[in-house]
């Protein structure tokens, strides 16, 4: 209580609450809210609205007591006598708006809530009640209201209560207009008698709220909402700087997202996307977070679902004053709210990285080798955003060297007769380069994608065609190509062929699906393709990474009967069938396939064997 305010006892008159409403406060003191320091932001939200109504009531009516005062909150804690004191100058409350609005809780409407509050559908009530006031129960063993309406007739009144069956409401004396709420903290609260715990609270859950909010002397909030401002009106330095203060992360955003819009949802919002995947000094994190106000007032600290997954990497802060609230304004209500915000959010920043990708494509190169992989994720998990996502798509590709392309751009320079797009898949950009699957494209010039992330075959579950032309994956057995091309040169016929196939069959048994003479390889010696399960090989490298005992999936192996090293293969066999030089690089010549194509289980298994032929060819006698 401050030292204008007084209590006037002799008009105390003790009013029972009804019953439904003692229910109510224990309910609230017990179970409703989650986090016991949300009560100071309601007290302070429910000043910031006081303020809010008096001035209104300034602007329509002249006759209104202290009408020069500061529109202001103060917070002032007695560390000894363990009480907290929010004071505002806002419009105030006559003895009989206390009664009204402090003794009965939203009136009529006080029965159905306990009763919804009891069956346990916490979760679905509207903050309709008004009950944000009484959370201060939550840490208060007893709660006292002074309060002095704007009306110059109104003289000051108190309200008091423990939160038991009765409250007191008596006359008082304050000098100014506005209403003082004084909690004398439970034995449990009392780490909240502290001013820097205070300030902190402030800080976290009411640091944009409107007015100044004062601990002692010293401004405890920062007011101004940068999202709430024009965006024409926001330097780029300012949102660097809140950047930094809203993720701790000293590196300049490689995007700002500011969305501001009154229709068809009332929506502020300030996104950003981070200069790197993993940052943050404080807390080292790869996904970013959004902070949810209503009102410049936090509600949640992490909103999950307000953006799509494939967006889940941004940074930012998101208010709306039309969030519908449950009654204690932790969890926001399921509704049509909610979606239009979503879809808001994702529309705008789906429109500003594209926009980046067309107008700055080197500094849309650094956000898609950060975040690239959320866009695959996207394509593959949620067809709704597929056609938006492609076009940020970036690959490397056979004709690039060491740049990217889009997709756009492969087609723009498909052959006159070519209607598919190619790809391969790899473990690495080095293999795919080395692909044995490119020699028959680079002999009819035709360009190739490498695909070599992890999560590139989980993305082609959604990304079958693009602008009228089909992927192809050419490790397909069966792959038809436009154009002629040289007519090949054979070294093993058929005869001697036959051999071949038998020795490798016997050596590497049920690894493969098949063997056969290859009708595109040229400088490569062999390649693995799609044996009968080849539908879902895409997906080969993903199980790979999740399985520690992943097996590779049997695939046909075609030999180049026209490759030097096949027909020195072959003259051994023809010797000496069983030869352990000819078994060996049999052994490897497999392996070395599955090397390129990224399966390979385990690489260190080969280098015995490596070894072994190194010894062979410079004509070393191996060690006994």
């Amino acid at each position: 209580m401050t030292a204008s305010d007084a209590v006037t006892d002799q008009n105390a008159a003790a009013v029972p609450f009804r019953t439904e409403v003692r229910q109510l406060l224990n309910i609230l003191a017990h179970s409703l809210y989650s986090d016991r320091e949300i009560f100071l932001r309601e007290l302070i939200s429910n000043a910031s609205d006081a303020l809010h109504r008096v001035q209104f009531e300034m602007v329509t009516n002249t006759d209104v007591v202290d009408a020069d005062a500061e529109l202001e909150i103060r917070v002032s804690v007695d560390e000894e006598a363990k009480t907290i004191t929010i004071s505002d100058t806002g419009i105030g409350m006559s003895r009989q708006d206390m009664i009204d609005h402090l003794g009965t809780i939203a009136q009529s409407s006080a029965r159905a809530l306990v009763e919804r509050l009891e069956s346990g559908q916490r979760s679905s009530i509207i903050g309709q009640f008004g009950v944000g006031f009484y959370s201060a129960f939550v840490v208060a063993d007893e709660v006292t209201v002074i309060s002095r309406s704007h009306r110059p007739d109104e003289p000051a009144a108190l309200w008091r209560s423990t939160g038991d069956e009765t409250f007191t409401v008596a006359a008082a004396e304050r000098e100014q207009r506005g209403t003082t709420v004084i909690l004398k903290l439970k034995e449990e609260a009392h780490e909240f008698a502290t001013p820097w715990r205070v300030r902190q609270i402030i800080r976290r859950h009411s640091n944009f709220v409107a007015f100044p909010v004062f601990v002692g002397d010293e401004r405890a909030n920062e007011q101004q909402a940068l999202w709430r401002q024009a965006p024409r009106k926001v330097e780029a330095s300012q949102y660097e700087e809140f950047y930094r203060q809203l993720t701790f992360d000293f590196e300049a955003p490689l995007l700002t997202v500011h969305l501001s819009t009154d229709a068809p949802v009332d929506l502020h919002a300030l996104m950003f996307v981070p200069a790197k995947r993993e940052r943050g000094v404080v807390e080292r994190r790869i996904e970013g977070k959004i902070k949810l106000y209503s009102r410049k007032v936090l509600i949640q600290e992490e909103a999950k679902d307000l953006l799509p997954s494939h967006f889940r990497f941004i940074e930012g802060v998101v208010d709306s004053e039309d969030l519908q609230l449950n009654v204690s304004r932790e969890m926001v209500q399921s509704g049509s709210v909610l979606p239009r915000i979503k879809k808001s959010l994702a529309s705008k920043l789906q429109r500003e990285i594209a926009d980046l990708a067309e107008k700055d494509p080197e500094r849309y190169l650094k956000l898609w080798e950060e975040f690239g992989v959320f866009f695959k994720e996207g394509i593959a998990t949620d067809a709704g955003v597929r056609d938006e996502l492609l076009p940020l798509l970036r690959f490397a590709s056979s004709a690039s060297g060491d740049a990217l392309i889009s997709l756009a751009e492969y087609v723009a320079r498909l052959q006159p007769d070519q209607q598919d797009i190619y790809y391969v898949l790899a473990g690495d950009l080095e293999s795919a380069r080395n692909s044995p699957h490119l020699d028959a494209l680079r002999e009819r010039q035709l360009e190739v994608l490498f695909l070599v992330d992890i999560i590139d075959g989980y993305m082609l579950n959604g990304l079958r065609e693009f602008d009228g032309h089909k992927l192809v994956n050419i490790d397909d057995p069966n792959l038809q190509l436009p154009g002629e091309a040289a007519a090949r040169e054979v070294l093993v016929d058929d005869q001697r062929f036959v051999t071949l196939v038998n020795a490798v069959k016997a050596a590497l048994g049920e690894r493969i699906a098949g063997v056969r003479a290859s009708e595109t390889l040229r400088s490569s010696p062999v390649r693995l393709v799609a044996g009968e399960q080849g539908a879902g090989r895409e997906m080969d490298r993903i199980q790979r990474m999740l399985d520690r005992d992943y097996q590779v999936s049997p695939r046909v192996l075609e030999i180049n009967r026209g490759h030097a090293l096949i027909e020195r293969l072959t003259t051994l066999l023809e010797h000496d069938a069983a030869a352990p030089l000819a078994v060996a690089l049999i052994e490897q010549l497999y392996e070395s396939a599955l090397l390129l194509e990224g399966l390979h289980p385990n690489p260190a298994t080969m280098i015995g064997r490596i070894q072994s032929l190194m010894e062979a060819a410079a004509g070393v006698t191996p060690r006994a």
